[in-house]
């Protein structure tokens, strides 16, 4: 080697986040026991139609209110009205699109779709405006705002109508247009056809427009929280607030923007479940804020704050919309009809939960002990 030759230097490989090691958890716990349930039980699970269907379609509310949980659980905070602002909005907009609300015979379903749009956002925007300002202005603790702000939307959406409202009966019209889907084609499947003779089938699944809204959102918090100033003040504030104080960051409005975000995608979700269920209903979306602080949590949310990942919820999700398609698959197999009763889905969403924050206690502790030894390691080279 001369002198004029230049040294390579070998660039340390920086660690994992803790979001993003949590995040990976999630994502292979999801590929794992959607992979078994391909395996055995059945040809159920290999269909498109399994994961699109039964899975996405169904769950894509879920997936957009999650997400503004997350946001709001990074901060350190919890949102516990979002199942009640999905059902409030629900109802309201289903009135709306029914006529029952400033009625208009001559307006065009297509401009009050939009206009209920607008005013699912609206709703939600008004929820996490008053709820963020109670706690980040007034310091209330966000479980009893939330809480109020729980039984408020869920007494506000009985007033509005005290009975269930759908479109099919009420506004055709709004329905036949809610419903339009687009067509998914995934080649041809080899199948046993009559007799002994294989056939070949084509293998394609309907897609409910919505679904795009939920990714394009997961998509956008994602950027905002790991590409912009506002999302890593959230993850600041979570992991410390007088830390997060003396480097300049305004503690009280990125808490108050964090319910706000969180209010909006609530309203937006209640708007998709509407979509979804084409109905607004009473008790619609009911536990929805328990199923997403849990697919928050499975997703790698911490409910201390500063550390999660929209992703890792987005997969959150997946893994209880699949446990609750393999459960009552499992109950199907022969001796396993005990299966069969409702009350085991939540047994082993409970089972999963805590499998996964135990999971992540020991991950994150194992972790820290690493970095222990590590830095140690460091300061005696050094030295």
């Amino acid at each position: 080697m001369t002198l004029n030759q230049p040294v390579r230097v070998r660039r340390r490989r920086e660690p994992l986040s803790d979001s993003m090691l949590l995040m990976l958890v999630a994502i292979g716990f999801f590929i794992v026991i959607y992979g078994l349930s391909m395996l055995f039980l059945g040809t159920g699970f290999r269909r498109p139609a399994r994961f699109i269907d039964d899975i996405l379609n169904q769950n894509s509310y879920l997936i957009i209110i999650a997400c503004g949980l997350s946001v709001v659980m990074i901060t350190g905070s919890i949102d516990i009205s979002v199942g009640g602002v999905v059902g409030c909005v629900s109802m309201f907009c289903a009135v709306f699109l029914s006529n029952g609300i400033f009625p208009a015979a001559d307006m065009a379903p297509e401009v009050r779709i939009v206009l209920a749009a607008l005013f699912a956002i609206i709703i939600g925007l008004a929820f996490g405006m008053i709820q963020g300002a109670m706690i980040a202005y007034l310091d209330i603790q966000p479980f009893i705002v939330t809480l109020a702000g729980m039984f408020f939307s869920r007494g506000l959406t009985t007033m509005i109508s005290k009975e269930n409202v759908s479109l099919s009966k009420y506004a055709p019209e709004v329905n036949d247009l809610l419903s339009n889907r687009f067509s998914l084609w995934f080649g041809e499947m080899e199948e046993k056809g009559l007799g002994k003779k294989k056939a070949l089938y084509p293998v394609m699944t309907h897609a409910e427009y919505f679904i795009i809204v939920a990714i394009v959102i997961v998509v956008i918090v994602a950027i905002m929280l790991h590409k912009t100033k506002l999302g890593r003040n959230f993850y600041a504030v979570g992991g410390n607030r007088q830390s997060a104080l003396m480097l300049g960051v305004n503690v009280r409005k990125t808490r108050f923007l964090a319910h706000v975000i969180s209010g909006v995608l609530a309203g937006i979700g209640g708007f998709v479940y509407l979509w979804n269920t084409k109905a607004g209903n009473i008790f619609g979306a009911t536990q929805a804020e328990m199923q997403a602080i849990a697919s928050s949590i499975i997703g790698g949310t911490l409910l201390t704050g500063g550390v999660g990942n929209v992703i890792g919820t987005f997969f959150g999700v997946l893994i209880l919309a699949t446990i609750r398609l393999i459960v009552p698959d499992v109950g199907n197999l022969p001796g396993m009809d005990w299966l069969k009763k409702p009350y085991w889905q939540d047994i082993f969403n409970g089972i999963v939960l805590c499998l996964f924050i135990v999971m992540q206690s020991i991950l994150l502790k194992v972790r820290g002990v690493l970095a222990g030894k590590r830095s140690e390691r460091e300061q005696v080279i050094t030295a």
